[in-house]
């Protein structure tokens, strides 16, 4: 038994019995495995990564969707609490364990793959994908967040000295003058946002890639919140955006989610070039300098730059 399968057993015991042994599905920055409980149905055991989120942002994230799931029908994964009642459980290495109820459905895409179907049927995805978010945004500005912490994805975390997910700029596949040139973009980022009036701001997910949107009969569902925090509700549209960067019809899959959303498409190079940023900043603590992804989101960025500074000016 692998030391993630037992600490897996571990933790699904607080919830009760299984019908199976749990089965690893993901191994990133989480751990998450696929049981069904006794008692309560199918479910995603997730091991948390140690050192990347406190149990109290753990627990706010958990908080969050339990609010969004049981009291505002929001299709999100819902928290199941222990038998005892508790959100989270620790472990007897120190890592954290929740667990949310399964959704039985597929992503509706992946990085660097192309689209399944129609062109035209992705499109009405994007736009249904664009009304989801801002269900979820007015669901969560109907909610009491006193007490919920998470990290902040303002200014200062995605364009100051220290960014959230690391100093883009010193990532080691970029050239002196493409250093030089994400810094000129950030310092005049940072300048549109802080002179930007009633940019709308709040707790958002923050990792809306096409991964942690799944579809199935019922429609779209939004997982994987481990990286929400509180920031401009638009950096969830440059994210559901960002992995398309390099796609020939940007701008139609923009206004989609826009559309749907319910904004102007304004300000949409901006936040995906501020998505493109932080990816090549998280990728220098992830890989090897030679890893070939370093050059790739590197060179995301820089394609996002450029576009920026040209909407921009």
């Amino acid at each position: 038994m692998t030391d993630a399968l037992a600490l897996a057993h571990e933790a699904a015991a607080h919830w009760g019995a299984l019908t199976a042994p749990p089965k690893l599905v993901r191994d990133r920055e989480n751990a998450v495995f696929d049981l069904t409980l006794e008692t309560g149905g199918r479910a995603a055991l997730r091991l948390h990564r140690q050192g990347y989120q406190s149990v109290d942002f753990i627990s706010s994230e958990l908080r969050w969707t339990e609010e969004l799931a049981r009291f505002h029908a929001f299709p999100c994964p819902e928290p199941l609490r222990t038998e005892a009642g508790a959100l989270t459980v620790t472990l007897s290495t120190g890592r954290t364990a929740s667990m949310v109820r399964w959704i039985n459905a597929t992503p509706i895409g992946a990085n660097g793959k192309p689209f399944e179907g129609t062109f035209e049927k992705q499109l009405a995805w994007y736009q249904h994908l664009g009304h989801l978010i801002a269900k979820m945004h007015r669901a969560t500005d109907r909610i009491d967040t006193t007490g919920i912490a998470r990290p902040a994805w303002n200014v200062d975390a995605l364009l100051g000295a220290d960014p959230h997910w690391g100093r883009f700029w010193t990532n080691p596949a970029l050239t002196k003058a493409e250093r030089d040139l994400l810094q000129m973009v950030r310092k005049n980022a940072a300048q549109q946002l802080f002179e930007i009036k009633g940019l709308d701001e709040g707790l958002i997910h923050a990792d809306l890639l096409q991964e942690n949107v799944l579809q199935n009969a019922s429609g779209l569902h939004i997982i994987d919140f481990d990286d929400s925090g509180v920031g401009y509700r638009l950096y969830d549209l440059g994210t559901a955006l960002i992995q398309h960067a390099e796609h020939a019809k940007l701008s139609d899959i923009t206004h989609a989610l826009c559309k749907g959303y319910g904004c102007s498409t304004e300000l949409m190079p901006l936040f995906i070039m501020l998505r493109a940023m932080a990816s090549c900043g998280w990728i220098i603590s992830r890989a090897e300098a030679s890893d070939p992804r370093q050059r790739f989101y590197a060179e995301r960025a820089l394609t996002c730059a450029r576009r920026y500074l040209t909407s921009h000016v």
